[in-house]
Protein backbone atom coordinates (compact mmCIF):
# COMPACT_ATOMS: atom_id res chain seq x y z
CA UNK A 1 0.00 0.00 0.00
CA UNK A 2 2.85 2.38 0.83
CA UNK A 3 4.41 1.79 -2.59
CA UNK A 4 1.07 2.67 -4.25
CA UNK A 5 0.87 5.95 -2.29
CA UNK A 6 4.43 6.92 -3.27
CA UNK A 7 3.67 6.23 -6.95
CA UNK A 8 0.37 8.13 -6.76
CA UNK A 9 2.12 11.12 -5.14
CA UNK A 10 4.83 11.08 -7.83
CA UNK A 11 2.23 10.99 -10.62
CA UNK A 12 0.29 13.84 -8.99
CA UNK A 13 3.48 15.94 -8.76
CA UNK A 14 4.22 15.32 -12.44
CA UNK A 15 0.69 16.28 -13.48
CA UNK A 16 0.66 19.44 -11.36
CA UNK A 17 4.16 20.49 -12.50
CA UNK A 18 3.38 20.07 -16.21
CA UNK A 19 1.61 23.47 -16.70
CA UNK A 20 4.61 25.26 -15.19
CA UNK A 21 7.02 23.42 -17.45
CA UNK A 22 4.77 23.94 -20.45
CA UNK A 23 4.71 27.70 -19.76
CA UNK A 24 8.50 27.78 -19.60
CA UNK A 25 8.73 25.83 -22.86
CA UNK A 26 6.37 28.30 -24.53
CA UNK A 27 8.54 31.27 -23.52
CA UNK A 28 11.67 29.43 -24.61
CA UNK A 29 9.89 28.48 -27.83
CA UNK A 30 9.69 32.15 -28.87
CA UNK A 31 13.38 32.89 -28.16
CA UNK A 32 15.70 32.88 -31.14
CA UNK A 33 15.63 33.40 -34.87
CA UNK A 34 12.40 33.58 -36.92
CA UNK A 35 11.58 33.99 -40.59
CA UNK A 36 8.41 36.08 -41.00
CA UNK A 37 6.33 36.07 -44.20
CA UNK A 38 3.88 38.98 -44.27
CA UNK A 39 0.93 38.78 -46.65
CA UNK A 40 0.45 42.19 -48.32
CA UNK A 41 -1.69 43.50 -51.20
CA UNK A 42 1.55 43.70 -53.21
CA UNK A 43 2.58 40.11 -52.46
CA UNK A 44 4.60 38.43 -49.74
CA UNK A 45 7.23 40.38 -47.84
CA UNK A 46 9.85 38.48 -45.86
CA UNK A 47 11.91 39.58 -42.88
CA UNK A 48 14.14 37.79 -40.42
CA UNK A 49 13.84 38.51 -36.71
CA UNK A 50 15.74 37.49 -33.61
CA UNK A 51 13.59 37.58 -30.47
CA UNK A 52 14.39 37.23 -26.79
CA UNK A 53 11.88 37.00 -23.93
CA UNK A 54 12.83 37.70 -20.32
CA UNK A 55 11.19 36.11 -17.26
CA UNK A 56 8.60 38.92 -17.08
CA UNK A 57 7.50 38.38 -20.70
CA UNK A 58 9.29 41.44 -22.10
CA UNK A 59 10.38 40.88 -25.71
CA UNK A 60 13.50 42.50 -27.16
CA UNK A 61 15.58 41.78 -30.22
CA UNK A 62 15.81 42.68 -33.88
CA UNK A 63 13.31 42.87 -36.76
CA UNK A 64 15.67 43.21 -39.69
CA UNK A 65 17.75 46.23 -38.62
CA UNK A 66 15.10 47.63 -36.22
CA UNK A 67 15.00 47.13 -32.45
CA UNK A 68 11.97 45.16 -31.27
CA UNK A 69 9.86 45.95 -28.20
CA UNK A 70 6.84 44.12 -26.86
CA UNK A 71 5.53 41.32 -24.71
CA UNK A 72 4.94 37.59 -24.86
CA UNK A 73 2.44 36.42 -22.24
CA UNK A 74 0.02 33.53 -22.03
CA UNK A 75 1.09 32.33 -25.47
CA UNK A 76 0.42 35.67 -27.17
CA UNK A 77 3.01 37.86 -28.90
CA UNK A 78 2.40 41.62 -28.96
CA UNK A 79 5.10 43.81 -30.55
CA UNK A 80 5.08 47.55 -31.28
CA UNK A 81 8.24 49.27 -32.52
CA UNK A 82 9.40 51.93 -34.97
CA UNK A 83 10.27 50.55 -38.40
CA UNK A 84 11.49 52.18 -41.60
CA UNK A 85 10.32 50.64 -44.85
CA UNK A 86 12.77 51.46 -47.63
CA UNK A 87 10.21 50.18 -50.16
CA UNK A 88 7.42 52.48 -48.95
CA UNK A 89 9.79 55.30 -47.97
CA UNK A 90 7.99 55.51 -44.61
CA UNK A 91 8.89 55.31 -40.94
CA UNK A 92 6.00 54.29 -38.69
CA UNK A 93 5.04 51.96 -35.86
CA UNK A 94 5.05 48.28 -36.81
CA UNK A 95 2.56 46.27 -34.78
CA UNK A 96 2.67 42.49 -34.66
CA UNK A 97 0.13 40.40 -32.77
CA UNK A 98 0.22 36.65 -32.93
CA UNK A 99 0.23 33.32 -31.24
CA UNK A 100 2.57 30.34 -31.12
CA UNK A 101 0.61 27.41 -32.54
CA UNK A 102 0.86 23.65 -32.03
CA UNK A 103 3.34 23.35 -34.92
CA UNK A 104 5.74 25.80 -33.16
CA UNK A 105 5.00 28.45 -35.80
CA UNK A 106 3.87 31.99 -35.11
CA UNK A 107 0.77 33.30 -36.89
CA UNK A 108 -1.22 36.49 -36.57
CA UNK A 109 -1.73 40.02 -37.83
CA UNK A 110 0.51 42.98 -38.62
CA UNK A 111 -0.05 46.73 -39.09
CA UNK A 112 2.32 49.34 -40.53
CA UNK A 113 1.27 52.88 -41.50
CA UNK A 114 -1.91 52.41 -43.58
CA UNK A 115 -1.00 48.80 -44.43
CA UNK A 116 -2.04 45.62 -42.65
CA UNK A 117 -2.39 41.90 -43.18
CA UNK A 118 -1.58 38.51 -41.75
CA UNK A 119 1.75 36.78 -41.20
CA UNK A 120 3.25 33.38 -40.56
CA UNK A 121 6.67 32.91 -38.98
CA UNK A 122 8.78 29.80 -38.75
CA UNK A 123 12.24 28.93 -37.56
CA UNK A 124 14.84 29.25 -40.34
CA UNK A 125 15.79 25.87 -41.69
CA UNK A 126 19.30 24.83 -40.80
CA UNK A 127 21.21 23.94 -43.89
CA UNK A 128 22.51 20.39 -43.82
CA UNK A 129 26.22 20.03 -44.42
CA UNK A 130 27.07 18.70 -47.85
CA UNK A 131 28.73 15.30 -47.45
CA UNK A 132 32.26 15.10 -48.77
CA UNK A 133 32.42 13.09 -51.95
CA UNK A 134 34.42 9.90 -51.78
CA UNK A 135 36.21 8.55 -54.81
CA UNK A 136 34.66 5.36 -56.07
CA UNK A 137 36.74 2.29 -56.64
CA UNK A 138 37.50 1.83 -60.31
CA UNK A 139 39.20 -1.06 -62.02
CA UNK A 140 42.90 -0.49 -62.02
CA UNK A 141 42.82 1.58 -58.83
CA UNK A 142 45.04 0.69 -55.93
CA UNK A 143 42.06 -0.74 -54.01
CA UNK A 144 42.27 -4.49 -53.81
CA UNK A 145 39.65 -6.16 -55.98
CA UNK A 146 38.27 -9.63 -55.27
CA UNK A 147 39.35 -12.17 -57.93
Amino acid sequence: MRKFLVIAAAVLCLIMGRPVLHGQDAANGINGKWHFVLETPGGEREVDADLSVDNDGKVTGKWGPSDVAGTYKEGKLDLAFEFTSEEAGTTADMKITGKLDETASLAGDWEFSEYNGTFKATRPQATAPVPASTPSATPGSSDPQPH
